[in-house]
């Protein structure tokens, strides 16, 4: 059994960011292949979120003391408890830290394998925990087979459809945004159509943020989509997909909002931060950080593009897949048993060659 341990007291919701959607994927990739897999939540019984996962299995806690007598292997999400288990834990860590929370989590993280989603985040919490950076592993967010599969709506050939699919948070450079839709050579164009979801606005600051991009006669607000398949539809109907990620004091340690784009076909401008630059998949146009005219310079680049081609589209969805991302888990995980599993398929390739 592998349990994914979501951050006690806080509820697992659907449709509202990648660690959610990177955690529910590989317990059901893991479940796919056979191997047992769980969420693990702690002190909201049935009201943890699982309504929105009906084929995932979830396992409610009242306390933290719990997670001792957890069985086989326990992956802690974005943070561990100081609460030690019966076997060695992992720590996969979505986020950059924040300073508030440096001690704890240096406390916390001791003797535990740490597991980040990029190699940016690598040397962000490689120097913070003064460890060696072959001690912290990569498994890469991913994004669904559903994403590369969709088919695209029909585009107006004068139109474009800009899209800004992240939550309604600073962090995610929702300002940024804003702004930019007041530069002239935007604000100008009116061939030009923007869309924000309301990811996020279930938070006390999306719930203002919320109010502003209502009010905002260039804009149209579309609810969150809280399924995979949901989201890839929306992604089908946009030509551009920004994230204009904040990097005064966030960093993105990945972006999968970028790769669902690319593989939807959208070209995807974005901050030219944090692990951003690793989620090219051959439709991502990379701009200055917490700069409205470096955003709106790149827009006008990606309408001046052809739409992404069906061969860029091909190669993109053979990147960041989640067989892929389940493999790198695994190989953290079990690392003996991967290697041997290697060596077998070795043998059996081998062996096909000769009577071929």
């Amino acid at each position: 059994m592998i349990s994914f341990v979501w951050p006690p007291g806080n509820r697992l919701p659907a449709g509202t960011g990648g660690s959610e959607n990177y955690t529910i994927g590989q317990v059901r990739e893991l479940i796919r292949r056979g191997i047992a897999a769980q969420v693990v939540t702690t002190g909201l019984g049935e009201l943890d979120g699982r309504s929105d996962f009906v084929d995932i299995p979830f396992l409610s806690l009242s306390s933290q003391a719990e997670m001792s007598d957890l069985d086989g292997t326990v992956v802690f999400i974005n943070g561990a408890s100081e609460v030690q288990t019966r076997n060695r834990a992992f720590v996969l860590m979505h986020i950059p830290n924040r300073p508030k929370d440096a001690w704890r989590a240096a406390k916390n993280l001791e003797g535990r394998t740490i597991i980040v989603p990029s190699k940016y985040a690598a040397k962000l919490w490689a120097g913070y925990l003064d460890r060696p950076l072959s001690d912290i592993h990569i498994a890469y967010p991913f994004a669904e087979s559903c994403f590369s599969t969709c088919a695209r709506k029909p585009m107006k050939a004068r139109v474009k459809n800009i899209l800004f699919a992240g939550r309604l948070c600073a962090e995610k450079g929702i300002y940024t945004f804003l702004e930019t839709l007041h530069i002239d050579s935007i604000r100008d164009n009116s061939e030009l159509v923007f869309s924000v979801t309301t990811a996020g606005s279930d938070k006390p600051e999306g719930k203002i943020i919320r109010l502003l991009v209502e009010a905002h006669p260039g804009l149209t607000v579309i609810p969150a989509r809280k399924t995979p398949a949901k989201m890839a539809e929306l992604f089908a109907s946009q030509d551009i997909v920004v994230m204009p990620s904040n990097s005064q004091y966030w960093h993105e340690t990945f972006g999968i909002v970028s790769v669902e784009a690319q593989h939807t076909g959208c070209w995807v401008v974005a901050s030219d931060d944090g692990g951003l630059p690793e989620t090219d998949c051959g439709g991502i146009i990379l701009v200055k950080p917490d700069d409205a005219q470096a955003l709106a310079a790149g827009i006008l680049q990606a309408i001046d593009r052809p739409p992404v081609s069906a061969e860029i589209r091909a190669k993109a969805a053979n990147m960041f897949t989640v067989e892929q991302s389940v493999d790198n888990l695994l190989q953290v995980l079990y690392p003996q048993e991967q290697l041997a599993v290697q060596q077998i398929n070795k043998v059996v390739h081998k062996d096909s060659i000769k009577l071929i």
